[in-house]
C-alpha cells in the first residue's frame, strides 16, 4: 500500500467533516450540494446537475472522457447527528455510509490526476435509502458516459470487494377475520391468530445459504392488527422484507404455509446480482443491498465492483463512525481499482 502524503490526510479529515455537517437526510439531499459543488470544483471536475425531484439533485463530476466511474449515494438516514473528530476517528451521521464513500473515492480522483492520469467520472444519486430513484434518473445520464470500463460504487464493505448481493423481496401477508366485542369472542373470528401461526411456521422452515452471497434471510418488519383493544380484529397484515439467494423458494414457502383466509401481496422483488472476482483483491459476502444493479446499466458491459471503507454495521446506528486510517486506505483501495480496469 502506498502512504498517504500527510497534506492528503488532512485534506480527506477536513472535506469528510465538512461534507457530514450538512445535513443531508433522504429528501433534502441538496442541502449538501454547496459543499459538493465546491469540492468538485477545486478537483478541477466539468459538473452536471440533475434535477430528480424538489431539493434533490443528482451530481456527475468529469475529469477528461471517462473509463472508469465512481458511485455512491448523497442521502443519509434519521437521525442527524452532526460530526466531530475524535482520537483519529470521524463519528457522526455519514461518516461511513456513505459520506465517506465521497471523500475516499474523490480522494482517489485527486491522487490519480496528481499522478497525471486523466478518464474518471464520479456520480452521487439521491434516494438510495429509500426508493432509488436518484439510481433510476442517472441512466439518463449515459451519453456522457459511453466509453467506461467499469462502475466502482462505494459502501462501507471493510476493504473487501463484495462477491454480489441478495435480491430483496417485500411482501405483505393478510388474513381476513369477522369483528366481534371482545366480551364474546366467539361470536368472531380473531383474524391475528391465523397470521401468527402463518409466521410461526415460516420461521421453522429452513432457509438456503449461497457460497457467494450468504445466508438468506427475512424480517418481520411491520405488525398490524385490529381497531381498537375492545374489539375482535377483522383484519390482520405483516410485512417482511427478505433478502433471497439464486433460486430462493421463500415465496413458495409463504404461499404454501397460508392459512385459508391468508393472501399474499408482492410488493418489491429484486433479483439477486453476482460481482466479478478480481485477482489481488480480498471478497466476501455482503449483508445489504445497494444501487450497484441500477447503475451497472451505465458500463457496456455491465462491470461493477461494490467496495469502499467503513463497516455495515456501525451505518444506521447512532455510533456512525469511521476512523481516519480506513479512510486513508479507501482511498489506495479505490485508487487500486481504477488502475486495475485502466490496465495499469
Amino acid at each position: 500500500m502506498n502512504a498517504i502524503p500527510a497534506d492528503i490526510q488532512s485534506w480527506l479529515s477536513t472535506r469528510l467533516v465538512e461534507l457530514c455537517a450538512a445535513d443531508t437526510t433522504s429528501g433534502q439531499e441538496d442541502a449538501g450540494l454547496p459543499g459538493l459543488r465546491a469540492l468538485l470544483q477545486e478537483l478541477g471536475a466539468t459538473v452536471v446537475e440533475q434535477p430528480v425531484g424538489p431539493g434533490r439533485t443528482n451530481l456527475l463530476a468529469l475529469w477528461g472522457r471517462p473509463r472508469v466511474l465512481f458511485s455512491t449515494h448523497l442521502d443519509t438516514v434519521p437521525p442527524y447527528l452532526p460530526p466531530r473528530l475524535q482520537d483519529g476517528t470521524i463519528w457522526g451521521r455519514g461518516a461511513c455510509d456513505a459520506k465517506g464513500q465521497i471523500v475516499a473515492q474523490l480522494g482517489a480522483v485527486k491522487t490519480l490526476l496528481a499522478e497525471g492520469r486523466e478518464g474518471f467520472a464520479w456520480l452521487g444519486v439521491v434516494s438510495e435509502e429509500t426508493d432509488s430513484t436518484g439510481a433510476a434518473a442517472a441512466l439518463g445520464l449515459a451519453d456522457r458516459l459511453q466509453d467506461l470500463k467499469a462502475l466502482i460504487n462505494g459502501e462501507p464493505t471493510e476493504l473487501k470487494l463484495a462477491t454480489g448481493q441478495r435480491g430483496a423481496m417485500h411482501l405483505c401477508l393478510h388474513c381476513s377475520g369477522r369483528a366481534a366485542h371482545s366480551g364474546s369472542p366467539q361470536l368472531g373470528e380473531n383474524a391475528a391468530w391465523p397470521l401468527l401461526d402463518w409466521l410461526q411456521r415460516l420461521r421453522e422452515q429452513p432457509r438456503a445459504v449461497d457460497p457467494k452471497l450468504g445466508p438468506e434471510v427475512w424480517n418481520l418488519g411491520l405488525l398490524r392488527a385490529g381497531e381498537a383493544l375492545n374489539s375482535v380484529p377483522a383484519s390482520a397484515e405483516a410485512h417482511l422484507m427478505a433478502r433471497l439467494v439464486p433460486g430462493s423458494a421463500f415465496l413458495d414457502d409463504v404461499r404454501r404455509l397460508a392459512p385459508p383466509n391468508g393472501t399474499v401481496d408482492l410488493r418489491m422483488d429484486e433479483p439477486p446480482d453476482l460481482y466479478p472476482v478480481l485477482p489481488a483483491f480480498e471478497h466476501a459476502a455482503m449483508p445489504f443491498g445497494s444501487d450497484a444493479p441500477a447503475l451497472r446499466v451505465l458500463v457496456p458491459d455491465r462491470t461493477v465492483v461494490l467496495a469502499g471503507p467503513g463497516s455495515i454495521t456501525v451505518a444506521h446506528t447512532l455510533d456512525e463512525h469511521l476512523p481516519l486510517a480506513e479512510l486513508e486506505a479507501g482511498v489506495e483501495l479505490n485508487r487500486r481499482l481504477a488502475l486495475h480496469f485502466l490496465g495499469d
